[in-house]
């Protein structure tokens, strides 16, 4: 766990102009700076940035955040990397603490990112020294400017290669790094031997791992680098690194079992590929995938293999669904893998079966479908009990409700009643009510009160203790309160918005702070706050004194306790 107080210290060295630079253009428009937001498809610029408040808003798709959170988005890392990656460019050590789960996040020596490019170099230079490993690559189709682009190499057939690559082969961060194995005489030699090359890139564009094929008929295939401080296998993607930025262009990225299908597709003009590491496809894979696209589309072989990591790929998917995202899958006959299939039948006819890729809701009901008789009984009730583990893991609002439907239908019963047998939170749409007067002025008023605290978290340490209204913004407000009473009152706004990422405030907060770019640079935030604590006040007095008026008119003054009758007349003198 990385501590608060360090994030907001970040925060507080970074400017988020500068960091969102690196990657859109900006342009100067007033207080603010604007540009085609990097997240969705625009021709005129929505996308806003407010160098004074250190928060990015689009207009047209809502995203909104901070400079974490902005890049967590753009280079699909997640929180701790992309803490790490902004603290590395402002010259920071990120502390880490430990969880109360006892884990340690363990801190990555920088030397050892330079060993893995320095391994990297040594395999390039030897696949340039060996005919054999160069003409198996040509026999693949794959030109010198690909394995280029890839960084492909070769590790020759002998036990001590990077000997040559390291003065020091004995070194300890060759054995952290995976790159040689020590057997129980101390004796180490190189994991990777007579293998082509594939180094695994982060979001970073540094080396984490390789993975290594054989040349000929062999055992493993693939071979992969090891669990190290570099590199978790369920957190990463080949090939990520290379096809972002077509991912991006197209909103669409292509999962691959293969590091030889993601370089062969590359070859021919599909670019947006990845591969998982020899594992399944996990849940940090779709989130990842999901932050850069609207679409992923999972391709795998025809056979039994291929079918049970499709359906691995969707039970992971479930949890990540989101309204507005599509995922697919994509089953090549048996007789073919990603990269045989397009080097016979070309990116066109390749791209047209992706186009008729199977969506993840005809997969997902033909499979709880298959070899049942869904005219009997016992069909239905298994239907049921195979797709009830499935609809229940189902976050997202439009896609659980299809779903329910069409399961509901093909089972024979109605939506409320799955619901029921689920135990599962029905959806149903209920209408809004009107807002009357009183409410929206009341609406307005909270939606102010948590704008000052968010441009000046200080100001909550004027709050009355034990405020507390109704609605969305109203609760925001207590939320904000509840937690600069934890933190303290001197935390930046950047640092108390990040605080609200991901919570059930954060779309609340987003919008009031993307309101906020509105205000002139003469707006007295200071001022407006202790005027709204005034009009609050006023309020509750005006409430206190028509609950002990309609009191007193039934019984007299009388009716009311020594207390609440000296309250009244104090209040009606007022």
């Amino acid at each position: 766990m990385i501590p608060r107080s360090f994030i907001q210290d970040l925060l507080n060295r970074l400017d988020i102009v500068d960091v969102i630079e690196r990657y859109v253009p900006l342009k100067k428009a007033g207080t603010n700076y604007v540009a085609c937001c990097p997240f969705h498809n625009e021709k005129s610029p929505s996308f806003t940035v407010s160098q004074a408040k250190q928060f990015y808003h689009c207009f047209g798709c809502g995203v909104h955040g901070t400079a974490i959170s902005f890049v967590m988005e753009h280079l699909g890392l997640g929180f701790v990397e992309a803490i790490e990656d902004l603290a590395q460019s402002v010259g920071m050590d990120v502390p880490h603490e430990q969880s109360a789960s006892g884990e340690h996040h363990q801190k990555v020596a920088p030397d050892l990112y330079e060993v893995m490019q320095a391994a990297t170099r040594y395999y390039r230079e030897q696949l340039k020294q060996s005919v054999r490993a160069i003409d198996y690559l040509k026999q693949r189709g794959l030109s010198g400017e690909i394995a280029a682009k890839f960084g492909i190499g070769y590790a020759p057939d002998a036990w001590q290669n990077l000997a040559a690559a390291f003065p020091d082969y004995q070194a300890d961060a060759l054995n952290e790094t995976g790159l040689v194995i020590s057997n129980d005489n101390d004796k180490r030699y190189d994991r990777f031997r007579d293998r082509i090359m594939f180094p695994i890139i982060n979001v970073r564009s540094q080396v984490i791992g390789f993975g290594g094929r054989v040349l000929d008929k062999g055992e493993p295939k693939y071979l992969n680098s090891p669990e190290t401080p570099l590199f978790e296998k369920g957190h990463e993607l080949y090939g990520l690194f290379q096809a972002q930025k077509a991912i991006r262009a197209g909103q669409r990225a292509l999962v691959v079992e293969g590091y030889m299908d993601v370089v062969a597709l590359a070859q021919h003009g599909v670019e947006y590929a990845v591969a998982t590491l020899g594992t399944a496809t996990t849940p940090y894979h779709i989130q990842k995938l999901l932050r850069l696209a609207d679409q992923i589309v999972f391709c795998f072989d025809g056979d039994k293999a291929g079918q049970k990591a499709a359906w691995r790929a969707l039970e992971n998917a479930l949890p990540h669904l989101q309204d507005g995202k599509r995922i697919s899958f994509l089953f090549l006959p048996v007789e073919h893998d990603p990269d045989s299939f397009i080097r016979e039948f070309g990116k066109a006819v390749f791209e047209q079966r992706m186009a008729e890729a199977m969506p993840l809701s005809g997969y997902l009901l033909h499979e709880v479908s298959i070899d049942l008789d869904l005219r009997s009984q016992e069909g239905r009730n298994q239907l049921l009990q195979r797709a009830k583990p499935l609809l229940s893991a189902i976050t997202s609002p439009v896609a659980a409700l299809l779903l329910r439907k069409e399961v509901a239908a093909l089972a024979g019963v109605s939506q409320a009643e799955l619901e029921a047998l689920f135990e599962i939170k029905p959806i149903a749409h209920t209408p809004r009510p009107a807002l009357k007067k009183a409410a929206r002025s009341s609406f307005s008023v909270h939606r102010l009160l948590l704008q000052c605290l968010i441009a000046q978290p200080g100001l909550g340490a004027q709050m009355p203790a034990g405020w507390h209204e109704d609605g969305s913004d109203a609760e925001a407000v207590v939320a904000v309160l509840l937690v600069l009473r934890d933190v303290g009152y001197t935390v930046s706004s950047p640092a108390l918005m990040q605080m609200f990422e991901g919570s059930t405030h954060a779309k609340t907060l987003a919008l009031a702070e993307a309101d906020m770019l509105a205000w002139g640079e003469t707006f007295d935030v200071a001022a407006e706050f202790a005027g709204l604590l005034t009009k609050l006040d006023d309020g509750q007095r005006r409430q206190q004194f028509q609950t002990l008026q309609g009191k007193s008119a039934q019984g007299g003054l009388s009716g009311l306790s020594s207390q609440e009758r000296e309250q009244y007349l104090r209040l009606l003198q007022r």
